[in-house]
């Protein structure tokens, strides 16, 4: 079940997709959202602290608050046209960063929403997308920074290989399986994906069917050191409307280190990413 979203507000306008993707999610199911926007010291990055006059501190901490307020009120009103549950949440001063504060956050919710960094305007979220894939035990969407329109359902791609984190993905997404017209199971054949001659999507092909999934199976080549493109090529060639993906990689002292083909498909996704680890 998904009653119980957050979804991370961008303060520019040009990135309110997250926020119009993450209200048609919540549309879908029926769902309460809350939306989350961080100003204060959480939204200056702190290499501009040291040395910084206060005056000019001063500025900068009002100039944030009032971008993520505008950003609440643009939620708030977006969420009203389609009469849902909403809350806001502003953060601007709680002690800890941004991306630990969401991530605390997120683990008290079904599905959080993010949107995908963009290196190319300054609007970096790889931290918040780490700490909440690592460090929330929750799933989360990560939306790409050129989406347009809302949640689909037409095609789902979900990407097999056996894995514990692909597994655990698959079932944080069976609400949006169960109700795609088509479930496509995945698989980038190479030495990891292969045992012997066994062809390890059968089971979980099965397993798909049983809860109801119209599933289909596919499957590739490609090196471990490719499966990042394999996979966003295939989606594009099929006309996939999401991507389920277990998240790899680690977490240490606080910092979070993504496994390579998770790192790849998120930075150049054209598609929702919906990934748990």
């Amino acid at each position: 079940m998904i009653k119980d979203i957050i979804v991370n507000l961008e303060t520019g306008r040009s990135r309110d997709g997250v926020c119009d993707y993450a209200i048609s999610v919540a549309e879908a199911f029926d769902a309460h959202l809350a939306g989350v926007a961080f100003g204060g010291r959480n939204a200056v990055p702190s290499y501009f602290m040291p040395g910084v006059p206060p005056y000019i501190l001063d500025d900068m901490l009002r100039d944030s608050n009032q971008r993520a307020t505008a950003a609440l009120e643009r939620f708030e009103a977006a969420a009203k046209r389609s009469a849902l549950s909403v809350e806001c949440r502003l953060d601007v001063e709680n002690g800890f960063p941004s991306a630990q504060s969401f991530s605390m956050m997120a683990r008290r919710f079904d599905l959080s929403i993010v949107m995908q960094s963009d290196d190319t305007n300054g609007s970096g979220n790889d931290l918040l997308i780490e700490a909440a894939l690592f460090d929330t035990g929750r799933p989360m969407i990560v939306v790409p920074y050129i989406q347009k329109g809302g949640l689909k359902f037409e095609r789902i791609v979900c990407c097999w290989d056996g894995s514990s984190a692909a597994a655990r993905a698959i079932n944080d997404s069976l609400p949006m399986l169960r109700r795609a017209a088509v479930v496509e199971l995945f698989i980038v054949t190479n030495e990891k994906t292969r045992v012997g001659n066994e062809f390890r999507g059968v089971d979980m092909a099965h397993h798909l069917a049983r809860h109801d999934v119209k599933v289909e199976m596919a499957e590739l080549p490609g090196a471990d050191t490719d499966v990042a493109n394999v996979i966003l090529s295939h989606v594009a060639d099929c006309e996939g409307d999401m991507i389920v993906m277990g998240g790899y990689g680690h977490s240490r002292l606080r910092e979070f280190v993504l496994g390579g083909a998770t790192r790849g498909i998120l930075a150049t996704m054209t598609v929702p990413v919906f990934v748990s680890h």
